[in-house]
Parts: C-alpha cells; structure tokens; sequence
C-alpha cells in the first residue's frame, strides 16, 4: 500500500487488515478483477477503497469534464454517503476528487461536479442512468470499476440497469465485485463482465460471529412495544428493523410517546429527512433507530449495541443483514427477535436457513428480567421523545389533504387540494378545495382535510417519571406491523 493511505488508515485505527481485506488486496492492487464474498461488517469497503485511490494514483492521470476515472456502484443512497465518508480521507490524501450521485435530491450541483471533472464517482444505477442519458456523464474513462453489495443490487431489480452501466465502461478495465452473497443474479453480472476474476470468500454466508448473541422473545401481541421502549431506552444505540415503512412510523411515533428519543429511516421519507434522522443518530441525539430493510445493508453506526427485530422477516438473509448493524469489527452485540404466538413456525424456520441456534424466552411483560440481563444498566427516558426543538424526525410537514369546501357559486363542493400540517398530532392541514357542485359553483373554495405527515406534538411533553410509568402499560402494537408493502 502506498504510505500516504497506509497513515490514513492507521490514524483511523485500523492497522491490521481483516480477513477479506488480506485475501483481497494482493490482487486487487495488482490490476486484478475480484470477486470477493464477506458478510456484513466484514470490512469490504476498505477492501475496495484502498485499491481504487492506489491504483488511480498510479496511473495519474487528471479527469476529464464529465467522464469520471473510477465508478463505484451501490444500492442505496445511504450506502452511497457511507462510502462517501469512508473515501474521503484517503481521497484527500491522494489529491482526488469525489462525487455523489442519487436521486431524491436535485441534480444540478451533481451535473456541474461531473462537468468540472470528477476522479471518483459513487452512484445509485438510477441516477446515473439518467445523466448518462441527457449527456451529463460520460464512463469512457473509467479505469476501476466497484460493485458494491452486488447481491442487494439483484435483491432490488437493479440489475439490467448494472448491465447497462458496465457495457459503458471500457472492457480494458479493472473490475471488482464485492458481496455479503453469491447468488445466480450476481453470477451473470461475474460470467459476463469479470475477466479471469480471482474469487476469495473469506468466510461462509452461515459462519456466526462469536461476539454476537441471538435470542427470541415470545409474547403476546400486546406487550411488543412495552418491551420494546424497555429495551431501547437501556444506554446504548439501538436499532429496531419493522417490515413496512408504515409500521415503522408508527412505532417510532409510539416510542417517543414513551420517552425514548427515536427517528425513522424507509421509502416514504424525502432525502433531506433520512439525511436528518441519521445525523441524530450518529450523533446520538436519538438514540433508537427504527427503520425497515432500507437500513439492513451498509449502514454503519458506532457502537450499536442492540438490534431487535419488531417484525421478524421473511426470509434468513434479511435477518443476517438486519443483524449485521450490530456486533462490528469485533465489537460485542445483542439481537432480539419478537415472536408471537402465531409466528412461531416461521421464525423457527427463519433462524434455522440462517444458521443461527437462538435462546428462547417466554416473555410476560416489561419487567420480566431477561430484559434487564440483555440490555443491562438505568433505562433513560426523555419527556417527548425527541426534544421539541430538534427538527422534526417524522418527515416533511406538506402532506395530501382533502377536505369538504364551498365552491364559490354556491351548492356543496368536495375540495381536493394538498394540506400543509400545522403540527397536530395527527397531521391535520389546511387545503384547497375545488368546489364541484351546482353547474355554476366551480369556483375556487377553502377546506380543511386530513394530511397523512406527522407534525410536531402540540400537546404539552410529559415529565420524564410520568413517561416512566407508561412504559409498563400494556399497548397494541398491531399498528406498526402493517400489511406487506413496498419499503
């Protein structure tokens, strides 16, 4: 490794190679095409970060307007900003340049970085795709390609968008596919693209981690968040997996009435609200994270110490990758799946594909001690929640709100428009309504309607002992386990 990124790295802590990354390094930093298979948590990122700034600051070339010299590959935009923020440094220290690309944010600061020249592109397929085609990007130049979690790509459907992208960049180029799995999806991308691709598989997909303990929780329905703002309001982050985005505003919504500091991470929330939700936690501010599979993959927190998943999945390799944000780089870690009695034939077979042998325990409520044993120290609770003065971590306040409005021509009229929360509970809003009655009431009306966004509470925050009391009060939690929707 060239000296300058070895003092990068070593500043940073990290001074002995793991597994995938020695398997991997040899060849990837002599020009070799790779296929290396780790788990998550593994260290694969630095396994192809290290390679790409050495091997581009060999060649020392400088980048063209709009055709980027490296090209990394993820499926998320979270993903994206964590490979960001690992690059950075070791970019830095080289003299390269970096770009993000996604969508959900505007894209004109991203045409102008490319247009200015770019050594290192890390890109959602979507996205890119799309500057591709109106001219704004061009991969002629690429010398490394990165695909990252290849087998999430695949998961997503992402794939023909992969090809495409591939088949852009030149033939000539390095290679180098990194996944927690090797699935068929992953093995067409690898035949078709891989030239003489040197595989290392540095563990296997089912190999436990030895710092990490799982164990099931069976209860009844009505217990599931009282234990659950127990065990999240223990110190330490916590991360907490539901299976629709739904069912995870709900909770985050109930465990704040509790007086645990939670935000939210799914589909349904704008970039600059997952942005938002992820900076509390990082910085601790919230210290439970409840989100759905969008988190499973690549997103990586310091010192989680508990992961409990609220809605078991539906298949191992969520479950290994919703259990992989805890017990990292040989850090120690607890994972809790919740199981009711009507789930119990499907987790026993869910852990069983994952290789995993956990401890049952039959839960009678809050106070049973296995919580305490497992999440051990004084449990914290903040009145509120999240401070009233923090931003909003709910989402955006602009909802849809529909509504009964007077047209201006007389008769009764039903208003449609969009409704702005105003920061009640459940997200009232004042819309536009468009009157449709009488053949002359077509005139423009005003309605008040129901938005779907969350605002800030308006009701007064409850002490910190009264929100201590109510976390042992039985509670429905069927509302935050949904019907199965897109996440």
């Amino acid at each position: 490794m060239p000296a300058n990124l070895t003092g990068v790295i070593a500043d940073l802590g990290i001074v002995v190679p793991t597994p995938i990354q020695a398997a991997t390094l040899p060849d990837s930093l002599a020009g070799r095409d790779v296929l290396g298979r780790g788990r998550t948590g593994s260290g694969k990122t630095y396994a192809f970060l290290l390679p790409v700034v050495a091997r581009l600051a060999a060649s020392n070339r400088r980048p063209a307007p709009k055709a980027p010299r490296a090209l990394i590959l993820a499926p998320t935009r979270e993903l994206v900003g964590q490979i960001e923020a690992a690059l950075k440094p070791l970019a830095d220290a080289a003299g390269m340049t970096t770009r993000t690309v996604f969508g959900g944010v505007g894209q004109q600061p991203q045409v102008n970085a490319l247009r200015r020249g770019v050594d290192i592109l890390i890109a959602c397929p979507g996205r890119l795709e799309d500057l591709i085609n109106q001219g704004a990007c061009d991969l002629g130049n690429v010398e490394v390609t990165v695909l990252d979690e290849a087998d999430h790509m695949a998961d997503l459907g992402f794939l023909p968008s992969v090809r495409r992208l591939l088949e852009q960049t030149p033939r000539n180029g390095q290679r180098l596919l990194f996944s927690a799995t090797l699935d068929a999806g992953v093995n067409v991308i690898v035949k078709k693209f891989l030239v003489n691709p040197v595989t290392h598989e540095a563990d296997s997909a089912q190999s436990p981690i030895s710092t990490m303990s799982h164990h099931v929780f069976h209860l009844h329905r009505d217990q599931r968040v009282a234990v659950l703002a127990d065990l999240a309001s223990a110190p330490g982050r916590t991360v907490v997996f539901t299976r629709t985005k739904h069912g995870a505003k709900a909770l985050a919504r109930q465990l704040n009435s509790r007086g645990v500091p939670t935000v939210e991470l799914h589909g349904n929330l704008g970039q600059n609200a997952r942005t938002r939700n992820m900076e509390m936690f990082h910085s601790g501010k919230a210290t439970t994270l409840v989100a759905t599979d969008i988190a499973a993959r690549g997103i990586h927190v310091d010192d989680v110490a508990l992961v409990v998943h609220a809605d078991p999945p539906t298949e191992h390799k969520a479950y290994l990758h919703r259990s992989g944000r805890t017990a990292r780089a040989g850090a120690e870690g607890t994972v809790i799946t919740l199981m009711t009695d009507d789930q119990v034939k499907d987790v026993r077979a869910l852990t069983r594909a994952a290789g995993i042998n956990p401890t049952t325990t039959r839960i009678t409520g809050a106070s049973h001690p296995m919580l305490q044993e497992l999440a051990p120290g004084e449990r914290i609770l903040v009145a509120g929640g999240i401070p009233s003065n923090e931003p909003n971590p709910q989402g955006s306040g602009n909802r849809n709100g529909g509504g009964n409005g007077g047209g201006n021509g007389g008769g009764n009229g039903r208003g449609r428009g969009r409704g702005r929360s105003q920061g009640a509970p459940q997200g009232q809003g004042q819309g536009r309504g468009r009157g449709q009655g009488q053949p002359k009431a077509s005139g423009q009306g005003t309605s008040t309607g129901t938005g779907g966004g969350q605002g800030q509470r308006s009701r007064p925050a409850r002490s910190a002992s009264t929100a201590a009391s109510s976390s042992s009060r039985p509670h429905s939690a069927a509302s935050f386990s949904g019907s199965r929707r897109s996440r």
